[in-house]
């Protein structure tokens, strides 16, 4: 199909340019409502094992009074569905009444126990009737219509009791555990994924049964927006009900990447209108999970209806496909160039060599050089107050325009006009300038712009809608033909971490999801911080912000990326543990994925991306991957991690850490 048909097809949310939310019907879970007029429900999952009783319910209160509605509890084999029970019993007795979720993979005749005993029940497609090979079988129209009529006996049981019961469902497709039946007509996509759900929901519809929430979680960002915005089209182009969404972005990870990863995911369909219930799947103890969810869905719940913005009636954009915007090369922004990091200095009146270490910088008094780390930024933008000392190879300073034009070394310094200084000027750099537009700007500024080859933009707003404001932007300057490198701004009147990192990644990765931005800037001059090392602490958590979205976002790979599930009853070791440890002997792999989970149903499969794995097979006992491949088994788990990085050693992909990091 070409992309223009394509795209007249592509619409998926109400509006993107104010925050409309989908309307779906309500499915009853318990005494909480998803979806329709309902806010969205929080939810989180427990990490100790389902046969100990009280760890679970202690687990589940705490979990409880942190601000989580719904509490979802493995249950891999009979006994442990049948433990729910008491579970369920133990936290009435303690005054607690937040409805249960039983999570199932591979045990049909575990979630028929189940869904007798707790308000709702989760399955995983690829999992639940299929015994996942990586193989690749060629199917007739014939045998695949026999695989789905062995698929319905295996899941019809479930779906009676499920109707019988009043229990509600969730259809959550993995990226990582589709079947292999869904991989040989499909593909390891996200059209497959959805195809995977809409194996069983056809089967729940057959049976007039729809109390039923879906699911489509990866831990690639991208295939996951992808993958909910065409399960919403296809839901509406099939004619299916429309059911509500559980967000995810599954194997988040731990501390600020697995908070920024899931917000990138999370925090972009939110923007859509979509998602009904949310989960944050860190690795970390489940009751740190909502309120990072509480911090995602309020910033909704508070916005204003209208937003001011002009609509976009043709979005220039698939929004089903990943295609970056079509840019020319201004020196190192835009074509084929990774994004770059700008990280904002302008409110340090005075500038040391020391300040830099917060930007991935370091000066080495007792060497006399300059060392950088990944995370090391690309520009420093340093307003009305220069950099006064020579910098380091690899960091160029941008300086508003009246300091710089007053300079006499401009060799690594570069000009930023505001509009109205633009118009009046013809003093530019020869290379590169940067022009600082705002969104309700950008028509005025189309024939200043037009036609030059020395010019980076930097795009921001003012609208509370910032991340909608800003794509309306980003769409005028597609539909007027500008192909100059833009770099996104954002800035927030908050000193808040957590809210700074999960704003930006939802308004910078969102767009970034969509393949709009050449680089990123968090601007401080919203902040209104106490003394200079409040000021440093800040600049340096939005230079590692910056590099978290890039990379969450899948643009710019600067860092190892772990890939590590949030445990759970099932789990055969201590993850958070074994995570740290992991890191600690690994973080100075450039752009090397590692998988760490722990056990089997969140394997190799689940890891679907990741180049090495580290997979609990057993007490005491890991199996080792190389992507999908096991490359040792029972590995003891006091040598597993010596083992991995032998893995990594002989794959030609290990280096030695720098000693003087």
């Amino acid at each position: 199909m070409e992309l223009k048909t394509l795209i007249a097809k592509s619409k998926y949310c109400n509006s993107l340019t104010e925050y409309s939310r989908r309307k779906t019907i309500p499915v009853k879970v318990g005494d909480i409502l998803i979806g329709g007029d309902n806010p969205i429900v929080v939810q989180s999952m427990t990490t100790v094992d389902t046969m100990d009783t009280q760890g679970s319910i202690e687990q589940c209160i705490r979990m409880i009074e942190s601000g989580c509605e719904l509490l979802r509890i493995t249950a891999p084999s009979i006994k442990e569905a049948e433990n729910l029970r008491k579970i369920k019993d133990g936290l009435k007795k303690r005054g607690y009444y937040a409805p249960l979720v039983a999570d199932i993979h591979f045990t049909p005749n575990a979630a028929e126990v189940a869904a007798r005993i707790v308000e709702k029940v989760r399955i995983n497609p690829g999992n639940y009737a299929d015994k996942k090979k990586f193989e690749v079988f060629e199917y007739t129209d014939a045998s695949y219509q026999a695989e789905l009529e062995r698929l319905r006996d295996r899941f019809l049981p479930l779906v009676k009791i499920c109707k019988e019961e009043g229990t509600a469902m969730r259809i959550g497709t993995n990226h990582g555990s589709l079947s292999d039946r869904i991989m040989s007509r499909y593909g390891d996509t996200p059209i497959g994924m959805v195809e995977s759900a809409l194996e069983f929901l056809r089967i729940c519809e057959d049976e007039n049964y729809h109390d039923i929430v879906i699911s489509m979680k990866s831990s690639n960002t991208q295939v996951m927006v992808q993958a909910y915005r065409l399960l919403v089209r296809k839901l509406d182009e099939g004619g299916f009900r429309p059911y509500p969404l559980h967000l995810g972005v599954t194997e988040a990870g731990d501390g600020e990447d697995g908070r920024v990863k899931s917000a990138v995911g999370i925090g972009t369909l939110l923007e859509d209108g979509l998602g009904d219930t949310v989960r944050v799947s860190l690795t970390e103890d489940p009751e740190f999970e909502s309120p990072v969810v509480r911090t995602l869905v309020d910033r909704y719940r508070k916005r204003p209806e209208i937003s001011g913005i002009p609509p976009i009636t043709d979005y220039p954009i698939n929004p089903f496909e990943y295609n970056k915007r079509s840019t020319i090369e201004v020196e190192n922004f835009g074509n084929s160039n990774v994004p770059r990091v700008i990280t904002d200095l302008s409110t340090l009146e005075s500038i040391r060599e020391s300040d830099l270490k917060n930007v991935g910088h370091f000066y080495l008094p007792e060497l006399d050089k300059w060392k950088m780390n990944d995370l090391g930024c690309d520009y420093v933008y340093t307003g009305n107050h220069p950099i006064p000392f020579m910098l380091p190879n690899g960091l160029k300073e941008i300086q508003n325009y009246q300091i710089w034009r007053d300079q006499e070394d401009k060799k690594n310094k570069y000009p930023l006009f505001r509009v109205r200084d633009f118009t009046l000027r013809n003093d530019f750099h020869p290379k590169m300038n940067f022009l600082l537009v705002k969104d309700v700007e950008i028509e005025n500024v189309l024939p200043l712009v037009k036609g030059r080859n020395d010019l980076v933009l930097i795009l921001e707003s003012d609208n509370e809608h910032l991340m909608a404001a800003l794509r309306r932007a980003y769409v005028t300057l597609l539909q007027a033909g500008v192909e100059l490198p833009v770099i996104t701004k954002v800035a927030y009147d908050i000193t808040d971490q957590d809210k700074t990192m999960l704003y930006t990644a939802t308004d910078v990765g969102g767009l970034l999801i969509d393949g709009l931005g050449d680089g990123v800037m968090i601007g401080t001059d919203k902040q209104k911080l106490e003394n200079n090392t409040s000021t440093l602490n800040q600049i340096k958590l939005h230079n590692s912000v910056s590099f978290g979205v890039l990379q969450a976002a899948r643009t710019r790979m600067s860092k190892t990326e772990y890939i590590s599930c949030p445990s759970c009853g099932r789990t055969l070791f201590d993850l958070q543990e074994t995570t740290a440890m992991i890191r600690k002997r690994t973080d100075h792999l450039k752009g090397v994925k590692i998988g760490i989970m722990g056990c089997i149903v969140n394997g190799p499969g689940e890891m679907a991306d990741a180049d090495y794995g580290y997979v609990g097979s057993g007490k005491g006992k890991i199996t080792l991957y190389k992507g999908k491949e096991v490359v040792k088994r029972a590995v003891p788990s006091e040598k597993a991690v010596d083992e991995l990085i032998e893995i990594i050693r002989q794959d030609g992909q290990w280096i030695e850490p720098d000693v003087t990091d």
